[in-house]
Parts: structure tokens; C-alpha cells; sequence
């Protein structure tokens, strides 16, 4: 069993909407590496339409252009797996919704898709909330496909606490 099994990652997603519910405040998501599972795992729990908005999950990078208007230059330039691409990911998704905070994922979860500069377990994640600078940062995770999308569900809501309180 995975040190970040469901019933773990639920417990932090409850830490969080408790976060959410007390600033009355709402949270959206952007996935790419995870494909839903950070809005999964919210839904999970019941109540959790109180501060959980809404998801999108843009896997293909002419989704990520379609639906959070990446440009193709901006991914021709810095590639799918980027702080430039995670940054206008969560800060589309923060507008559009117009949710209190957003956080954005993409990666390479493996087994397949590394590089010499982007590793298999390569992820980027960006914050945004209103008013205030995205945040993004650069994670390497180990494990297999599931441990790294697992690692990232953790470092995503991790740091949309952060963010919060």
C-alpha cells in the first residue's frame, strides 16, 4: 500500500476544505500528470461543493491551448512540463472560474516520456489566488506511475494550505 493511499490523501483534502470553508473561499484545479485525481480525491468527500468549484483536465497540450489558452509558442518554448505553462494553467483557471485559488499540474508520471532534463517523476505545479503572485515549483518524484501522481495530489493540496492560511 502506497504511503499516500486514499484514505490519507482524503484526510488532507478535508484539512483543506475545512481551510476553504472557514475564509468561505473556493478552490479550482487544472490537471494534466494527475488526469482528475486531485479533483477526485475532493469529491470524494461529501460537503465538498462548498469549496470545490470546478476541474479541468487538459492532457493533450491542444487542450491546454483550447481550454486555458496556452499559446503555442509558450509551449513550443518551454514544453508541456514547465513553470511557464503551469503558471498561465492555474492562472486561466483561477480567471475563468473565479474561484478564491487555483492549482495547476503537469508532468511526466512515466513509465515512458522522461529526458535527460526532464525526468521521469518530473512535475511542475502552480498556485494562483487572486490579488497576489503565482507560485510555482519544480518536483522530481520516485516510484511508478501511480507514487508519482500520487506525490503530486499531496504536493498540489499541500500547497494550496500553504497558500491559504
Amino acid at each position: 500500500m502506497s504511503a499516500y493511499d486514499d484514505k490519507t490523501l482524503g484526510r488532507l483534502a478535508r484539512q483543506l476544505g475545512a481551510v476553504l470553508v472557514a475564509q468561505d473561499a473556493t478552490l479550482t484545479t487544472a490537471e494534466s500528470c494527475t488526469g482528475g485525481f486531485i479533483a477526485k480525491i475532493i469529491t470524494d468527500i461529501d460537503g465538498s461543493s462548498q469549496w470545490f468549484s470546478s476541474a479541468v483536465v487538459t492532457y493533450s497540450n491542444r487542450a491546454k491551448q483550447r481550454l486555458l489558452g496556452l499559446t503555442d509558442a509558450t509551449l513550443q518554448q518551454h514544453g508541456a512540463v514547465s513553470e511557464a505553462v503551469v503558471s498561465v494553467m492555474a492562472e486561466s483557471a483561477l480567471q475563468q472560474d473565479g474561484a478564491s485559488y487555483a492549482v495547476a499540474v503537469s508532468g511526466i508520471a512515466g513509465p515512458a516520456g522522461g529526458s535527460e532534463d526532464k525526468p521521469v517523476g518530473t512535475v511542475w505545479i502552480g498556485w494562483a489566488a487572486a490579488a497576489q503572485p503565482t507560485h510555482s515549483r519544480r518536483l522530481v518524484f520516485d516510484g511508478d506511475r501511480d507514487a508519482v501522481r500520487r506525490q503530486t495530489v499531496v504536493a498540489a493540496l499541500e500547497g494550496v494550505l500553504e497558500l491559504a492560511q
